[in-house]
């Protein structure tokens, strides 16, 4: 009986992407479904999941099954097929089925080329190699060469294959492409001339059996032979050095003295030589003349073209080249115009005299070609020559045409009698030469980016540049005498620091970290400009802008550490105005106001040049554009300094708009900052860039953290974790209302509209989460004693679960004996807690908000702050709204610290948290976030932790960016997520 139940005879052909079409029929000529035939005949091969990922087309009623190009010859090659059913080959498939298992071993070993006409096409593709296959398939592939389909078809099932087994990964494809580059120059158009072998051996895909290289050597001009000249070498593989030099003719007779062992391969390979150089070299550049092609004197123009286009051309076409040995040097190295700076400039600013981003410096021009170094009356003498290479001082140097007028371009646009500000000499410094680097451009508008303006310092600017550069090299200074506080090294190196600036007009920005003493660093620097016997400039008061909320703070500092500084406070209704100001004024050391009232005055204090201007908390001006900010810019004086624990919260706006202060002008005008920086860093993430931001504002900062190896604080942990608490019943309902309405809404309001009920929603779902009374307007219950009083203050509880959770926290930690600051952002709210904690804990509890007065909060932070009050006025809970006591304020009695509201901007809540987290601190401080479940709080926070920064926790403090959102996008931020509901 026979083996198989039933018989399929197969009929297959190859598609022009190297696709198998397979159909079948049976012995009553009867074909076979798709479906049918592609489970039995693909039942053993994995790679299509045993059939089921091929897909089946119809053609005239047949259904074919199509086999993927990249698995047509591993299929056929490994024959795995059902034993039960006969399986039979209609006639013309089966020659090359009979081929797929040699193909298949060829792959196995390797033995694959690149094929030489598909890369003259412009494509990579994959071939047999004819020579290395058994004769067996040599004479298949004889037999079936008429078929062009089937072989073609077969080549590309043939390279797909490979691609699949080799190439199929970008690490593995980049690795082909950095191996074989030639294999990827463009169009196959630099292979002209060349048969198969050659180009393979070319390509480096095949070895050269030949004991010696075929080189073209450009000759430069010397005492036997004044003209350039180009010719043929052949250069021994085994010992480089030894060169022989080679006649071509132009019928391809070549002459020439070679070792005799050379003959044959040179006769050999010497016809496809002139062949090679005709399609790679314009006909032009051959200097055709009697018999002898090449050894002919090139002119000054053809050796400058030689050098800079056609060499390239004779590589890529896969030549040697030899070039004159100071060429790779003079061609990579970029032309560099420097400004040479005079060697008595800078010597009066080391002398103690202010210096000033735009005081004059004067300098000359020197131009760098490679390595020789030319004046400019040298340069200019080149120049007229009008010759591309000039030998000078016994050097070739390349005179690019393009690049001398670049060059010349960039000195007209810098004049040399008026000289270059410092600013320009600093920039230059910082950007183009900081070392000697080739990779380093400058970013001058004036270069090309193959033109490098440099700046070469004397010895004054070049060690006034090393100070700002390095700490190390920081000059020292004694503490004023006047200072009643220990520095720390830190401290004492930032008010030198101050001091340096100070010397030569620029600028400072002292950003630490909260808590690590800017305060005590900027007195000593007061102290210093008081006692300074050389700072004639700073006989005039200095005057200190401050928020609001820290003025008394200013005032007992100084009077702790300095109580010589006269300190005079410009604040509220009774402050001195006009003439009486100025009498005042100018019988103080520093006048201490704040940003209000500094607006508001902007006209008086703009009157006067004071000694130093300094801005505390200084992100209060990082919006150019506000009033506020514009007063602060307009007042004169010899140094300003700025202090502020962030110098970037959100935008590198901000940024621009703080060192503008500090230094007017150093980083241009907004606009210039927007175009040179802003986009590319903020929008393009450019890491140069960056790179160039960071060397210009370095120099003007000093940022130091807590957690600096060098600060040594010796700073106890800060523990930070996130509380989670589910909404009420009634919280849930309401948010649900809220969310619905304002959806609602979205789809009729528009414009201005739309954003301002996006905003009221906003903050109605923020208070929501907090307590539903804010919400609904409902008048806050009275504290009163009694039952009532502890059933309304239940009631009040009851309602929020964030209220809840606090108070088990707070009554927790106050068991402990330990105390706590709480941050909110809203008064109703820090009113409620007031109230609650007061009538849970029988204590009392202090509130400070926008509306305390001045003498109110200095009383409420030295009582909290004491250690010597009895238990009963001793208060161990400090309620604080974010704004009005987020930044300084000294809170170090407490260590746990609670953010009830979120405020979305990681910085400012950090700045919030170093009301306790700072020197004097001598406890773990524990933070607590509230969060509520399910809600947009949950989903923000979900955003502060994925976004990309531009800084240490930085994010958006605004809530714009909400309003720009879509409906749909509006409804999946604010929908209450149900699984969290109480």
């Amino acid at each position: 009986m026979s083996q198989y139940t039933e018989k399929i005879t197969l009929h297959i052909s190859l598609t022009a992407y190297g696709d198998a079409l397979i159909y079948g029929s049976t012995n009553t000529y009867s074909y076979v479904s798709g479906q049918y035939l592609k489970h039995r005949l693909f039942a053993w091969h994995e790679e299509s999941f045993y059939g089921t990922e091929l897909e089946i087309q119809t053609v005239q009623d047949i259904e074919l099954v199509v086999l993927p190009s990249e698995q047509v010859i591993p299929f056929f090659a490994e024959h795995k097929l059902l034993k039960h059913i006969e399986w039979m080959w209609d006639e013309d498939t089966d020659q090359w089925i009979q081929l797929a298992p040699i193909l298949a071993a060829s792959i196995e070993e390797k033995k694959y080329i690149p094929s030489y006409a598909a890369f003259q096409s412009g494509k990579l593709q994959w071939s047999w190699d004819q020579e290395t296959l058994n004769p067996q398939g040599q004479a298949i592939l004889e037999q079936i060469s008429s078929d062009t389909p089937v072989v073609d078809g077969l080549r590309v099932a043939f390279s797909s294959t490979v691609f699949q087994r080799y190439y199929g990964t970008e690490v593995t494809a980049s690795d082909l492409r950095r191996e074989y580059p030639l294999l990827f120059t463009s169009g196959g158009t630099t292979a002209p001339g060349l048969d198969e072998q050659t180009w393979l051996i070319a390509m480096g895909w095949k070895a050269d059996t030949a004991p010696f290289r075929p080189l073209l050597q450009l000759l430069e001009p010397d005492d036997d032979e004044p003209s350039w000249r180009l010719q043929l070498v052949l250069q021994d593989k085994i010992d480089p050095a030894v060169l022989a030099h080679v006649r071509l003719a132009d019928d391809g007779y070549v002459s020439g003295s070679w070792p005799e062992v050379w003959t044959a391969y040179v006769h050999e390979r010497s016809a496809s030589w002139l062949e090679r150089l005709r399609a790679s070299l314009p006909k032009e550049r051959l200097l055709l003349s009697g018999e002898d092609i090449l050894n002919q004197p090139l002119s000054d123009a053809t050796a400058w073209e030689f050098l800079t286009s056609d060499s390239h051309r004779l590589l890529e076409a896969g030549w040697q080249v030899l070039l004159p040995a100071w060429w790779e040097a003079a061609s990579r190295k970029k032309p560099k115009l420097r400004a040479k700076v005079r060697s008595s400039e800078g010597s009066s600013g080391s002398g103690g005299s202010l210096f000033g981003l735009d005081s004059i410096v004067n300098f000359d021009w020197r131009i760098a070609i490679g390595e020789t170094q030319l004046t400019e009356h040298e340069f200019a003498e080149l120049v007229a020559r009008n010759e591309r290479l000039v030998r000078f001082r016994g050097q070739w140097i390349p005179l690019d045409p393009a690049l001398l007028a670049q060059i010349r371009q960039a000195m007209a646009g810098v004049d040399n009698m008026q000289g270059l500000t410092f600013q320009d000499i600093l920039q230059l410094h910082l950007l183009g030469n900081g070392s000697e680097s080739d990779s380093q451009t400058s970013e001058q508008p004036e270069t090309s980016a193959r033109v490098q303006l440099e700046v070469e310092l004397n010895e004054h600017l070049m060690k006034i540049m090393g100070q700002l550069r390095q700490q190390t090299d920081w000059p020292t200074l004694a503490v004023p005498e006047g200072l009643k506080a220990d520095l720390r090294s830190y401290q004492h190196d930032g008010y030198a620091w101050l001091a340096f600036l100070r010397r030569f007009g620029l600028g400072a920005c002292l950003a630490d970290d909260m808590g690590l003493g800017k305060t005590v660093q900027f007195i000593a620097y007061l102290l210093h400009l008081k006692e300074s016997t050389v700072d004639t400039d700073a006989r005039f008061p200095s005057l200190l802008i401050c928020p609001t909320s820290v003025l008394g703070n200013w005032q007992k500092e100084i009077a702790r550490f300095a109580p010589s500084l006269r300190v005079m406070l410009h604040y509220g209704t009774k402050r001195y105005s006009n003439e009486e100001f100025l009498a005042e004024a100018i019988q103080a050391d520093v006048i201490l106001t704040s940003y209000a009232t500094a607006t508001l005055d902007q006209d008086m204090l703009k009157e006067s040049t004071w000694a130093s201007i300094c801005l505390d908390e200084a992100q209060n001006i990082k919006n150019a554009q506000t009033k506020q900010s514009s007063a602060v810019r307009s007042f004169p004086a010899k140094h300003r300094i700025a202090l502020t624990g962030t110098p970037i919260e959100n935008r590198l706006s901000e940024l621009w708009s703080l060192y503008d202060f500090i230094n007017p002008g150093y980083l241009g005008s907004s606009r210039a900052f927007n175009n040179r920086f802003i986009n590319a860093i903020e929008k393009e993430h450019n890491e140069q860039k960056t790179m160039d931001l960071q060397k210009l504002v370095k120099p003007f900062m000093l940022r130091r953290k807590k957690k600096d190896p060098a600060i040594q604080l010796d700073l106890p942990d800060k523990n930070e974790m996130k509380t989670y608490i589910h909404l009420t019943t009634e919280q849930g309902a309401l948010y649900d209302h809220t969310v619905t309405h304002l959806m609602e809404r979205m789809q009729k309001l528009e414009g201005i509209e739309r954003k301002g009920a996006i905003l009221a929603a906003l903050t109605h779902l923020k208070q929501l989460c907090d307590h539903p009374i804010l919400l609904t307007k409902e008048s806050i219950p009275e504290a009163s004693n009694g039952q009532d009083g502890v059933l309304e203050t239940e009631t009040l509880i009851s309602r929020s679960a964030k209220l809840e959770r606090l108070l088990a926290m707070v009554k927790e930690l106050r068991e402990e004996g330990e105390r706590c600051l709480i941050f909110t952002q809203y008064i109703g709210m820090g009113q409620i807690l007031q109230q609650v904690l007061q009538q849970e804990l029988q204590e009392p509890v202090l509130y400070l908000n926008g509306s305390s007065s001045k003498s109110a909060r200095d009383r409420m932070i030295d009582q909290f702050q004491s250690h010597t009050l009895s238990p009963e006025e001793q208060p161990s809970v400090f309620i604080l709204s974010i704004k009005a006591g987020g930044v300084g304020l000294n809170l170090t009695a407490a260590n746990h610290v609670f953010h009830f509201d979120r405020w979305w901007n990681p910085a400012v809540e950090n700045q919030a948290t170093d009301r306790a987290y700072r020197m004097g601190q001598t406890k773990d401080v524990q933070v607590h976030k509230f969060i509520s479940l399910g809600t947009l709080e949950e989903r923000i926070d979900e955003m502060l932790e994925n976004k990309q920064q531009l800084s240490d926790n930085v994010i958006s403090s605004t809530e714009g960016w909400i309003t720009e959102l879509s409906t749909d996008e509006l409804q999946d931020l604010f929908s209450l997520r149900r699984d969290w509901t109480g």
